[in-house]
Protein backbone atom coordinates (compact mmCIF):
# COMPACT_ATOMS: atom_id res chain seq x y z
CA UNK A 1 0.00 0.00 0.00
CA UNK A 2 0.93 3.21 -0.99
CA UNK A 3 1.62 5.93 1.05
CA UNK A 4 1.11 10.01 0.46
CA UNK A 5 1.06 13.17 2.14
CA UNK A 6 -1.59 15.84 1.35
CA UNK A 7 0.45 17.51 -0.93
CA UNK A 8 2.05 14.69 -2.75
CA UNK A 9 -2.15 13.28 -3.24
CA UNK A 10 -3.16 17.10 -4.86
CA UNK A 11 0.15 17.13 -6.86
CA UNK A 12 -1.20 13.76 -8.15
CA UNK A 13 -4.85 13.01 -7.92
CA UNK A 14 -5.00 11.24 -11.31
CA UNK A 15 -2.37 9.13 -10.61
CA UNK A 16 -3.50 8.13 -7.37
CA UNK A 17 -6.79 7.60 -9.17
CA UNK A 18 -5.46 5.62 -11.95
CA UNK A 19 -3.45 3.11 -8.85
CA UNK A 20 -6.79 3.21 -6.84
CA UNK A 21 -8.46 1.93 -10.54
CA UNK A 22 -5.80 -0.84 -10.79
CA UNK A 23 -6.76 -2.31 -7.21
CA UNK A 24 -4.38 -0.32 -5.18
CA UNK A 25 -4.72 1.10 -2.07
CA UNK A 26 -3.20 4.48 -0.87
CA UNK A 27 -2.83 5.90 2.52
CA UNK A 28 -3.00 9.58 2.99
CA UNK A 29 -0.60 11.33 6.08
CA UNK A 30 -1.51 14.54 7.55
CA UNK A 31 0.78 16.85 9.54
CA UNK A 32 4.35 16.91 10.61
CA UNK A 33 4.29 13.79 12.33
CA UNK A 34 2.58 12.30 9.18
CA UNK A 35 -0.45 10.70 10.95
CA UNK A 36 -2.31 8.49 8.50
CA UNK A 37 -5.75 9.83 8.64
CA UNK A 38 -7.08 8.13 5.44
CA UNK A 39 -7.17 5.46 3.34
CA UNK A 40 -8.06 5.45 -1.06
CA UNK A 41 -9.67 2.19 -1.74
CA UNK A 42 -11.31 0.82 -4.67
CA UNK A 43 -15.13 0.51 -4.80
CA UNK A 44 -15.61 -3.29 -4.15
CA UNK A 45 -18.38 -4.30 -6.48
CA UNK A 46 -21.72 -4.97 -4.56
CA UNK A 47 -23.48 -8.16 -4.98
CA UNK A 48 -25.89 -8.85 -7.16
CA UNK A 49 -29.42 -10.40 -5.27
CA UNK A 50 -29.23 -13.65 -5.42
CA UNK A 51 -32.88 -15.22 -7.11
CA UNK A 52 -35.04 -17.54 -5.04
CA UNK A 53 -36.21 -20.54 -6.76
CA UNK A 54 -33.42 -20.67 -8.86
CA UNK A 55 -34.07 -24.93 -9.88
CA UNK A 56 -37.45 -24.72 -9.03
CA UNK A 57 -39.07 -27.52 -11.72
CA UNK A 58 -35.62 -28.70 -12.47
CA UNK A 59 -35.02 -31.12 -9.14
CA UNK A 60 -36.89 -33.18 -7.20
CA UNK A 61 -36.50 -34.76 -3.92
CA UNK A 62 -38.96 -37.35 -2.11
CA UNK A 63 -38.65 -38.41 1.81
CA UNK A 64 -39.45 -42.07 2.50
CA UNK A 65 -42.33 -42.90 4.16
CA UNK A 66 -39.94 -43.85 7.43
CA UNK A 67 -38.60 -40.36 7.76
CA UNK A 68 -38.86 -38.69 10.70
CA UNK A 69 -37.45 -35.28 11.89
CA UNK A 70 -35.30 -35.02 14.87
CA UNK A 71 -36.30 -33.29 18.21
CA UNK A 72 -35.06 -29.67 18.58
CA UNK A 73 -33.53 -31.19 21.80
CA UNK A 74 -32.21 -34.34 20.21
CA UNK A 75 -30.08 -32.37 17.40
CA UNK A 76 -28.90 -30.03 20.02
CA UNK A 77 -27.77 -33.13 22.28
CA UNK A 78 -30.49 -32.06 25.23
CA UNK A 79 -31.70 -35.25 25.76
Amino acid sequence: MDAMTVGELKASFSEVIHKVQRGEKVEVLYGRAKKPVARIVPIEEEPKPRRIGLLKGKIRYTLDDDFKFRSEEEFLGLE
